[in-house]
């Protein structure tokens, strides 16, 4: 492999090939199968939210023993947690009277740029300084539409998202049963996932559920635009109760219980 150097010309730089690894069932399956069938893997790269399950980290690092090989881990300058509570923005006038970033929403996905995209692009153009790079990229074939202009090798094998997961269960790897849980297993306190995993998440991991609900109550920006973290809780918690009853939990009866379930929260907090 010819030595880089900044002042070679960009088509004689030497290739290097990235793996990006999110830790889910289909990065995963793409890193497995792109080693396994001998393909060119330069670096395996996985930028750290903070806010991964912890059976990620246990994932990560039974997967680098099963491969044999260092996973590169990048992070952002600042936590999610600098970001959220203390992070201001001299230019965005928000941010003058309401301290931090709070939670992101459809319009701001703030996490996602500063904890992963701008992190991720940094690394990268320095690379291309020296090399030409090739990305590989974990995009299953059922989501094939989300693919642009780098290399989707799950696509190119046809592998479903639930090939992926079957093919890593087959290795050993199973996120200490997160997937028979959840759907995707990205950041636990996504304000975007759907109620359904957020009604999991209280079920199955109380601890996260409990520091989600403090989160939230040390910020400036409600979590969601239709509920606080406190009124799902409150919403679970009428769920369980309807469920003893044998009452349903959707209707008209069920938001009508809701509502005033929540009015009298309200009624004793104001």
């Amino acid at each position: 492999m010819l030595e880089p150097n900044n002042k070679t010309k960009k088509k004689d730089r030497p290739v290097l090939t990235i793996a990006a690894l999110s830790g889910g069932k289909d990065s995963t399956a793409m890193v497995l199968r792109l080693l396994e069938e001998g393909r060119q893997v330069d670096e395996i790269l996985f930028c750290d939210t903070g806010l991964e399950f912890p059976q990620m980290y246990d994932h990560l690092e039974k997967l680098e023993r099963y491969i044999g090989r260092p996973i590169t881990r990048l992070k952002a300058p600042y936590t999610f947690e600098q970001y959220f509570y203390e992070y201001q923005a001299k230019a965005d006038a928000t941010l003058v009277t309401n301290r931090g970033l709070s939670w992101p929403s459809h319009a701001c996905r703030w996490c996602t740029g500063r904890l992963k995209t701008h992190v991720i692009n940094k690394h990268l153009r320095e690379l291309k300084k020296q090399y030409q790079l090739v990305q590989y990229v974990g995009i299953a074939a059922d989501e094939a539409h989300r693919c642009k202009d780098l290399h989707y090798p799950l696509a190119e094998w046809g592998m479903t998202e639930a090939n992926c997961l079957n093919y890593c269960y087959a290795r050993g790897f199973d996120w200490g049963g997160l997937y028979k849980i959840f759907r995707r297993v990205s950041c636990w306190c996504c304000p975007l996932q759907p109620i359904s995993e957020l009604r999991k998440l209280r079920a199955h991991c109380p601890d996260l559920w409990k520091k989600l609900l403090y989160m939230d109550a040390h910020t400036w920006q409600p979590f969601r635009r239709d509920y606080t973290a406190q009124q799902l809780e409150e919403r679970f918690a009428l769920e369980e109760e309807r469920a003893a009853q044998g009452l349903p939990n959707k209707g008209r009866a069920f938001y009508a219980a809701l509502h005033d379930r929540l009015a009298e929260k309200e009624a004793v907090t104001s």
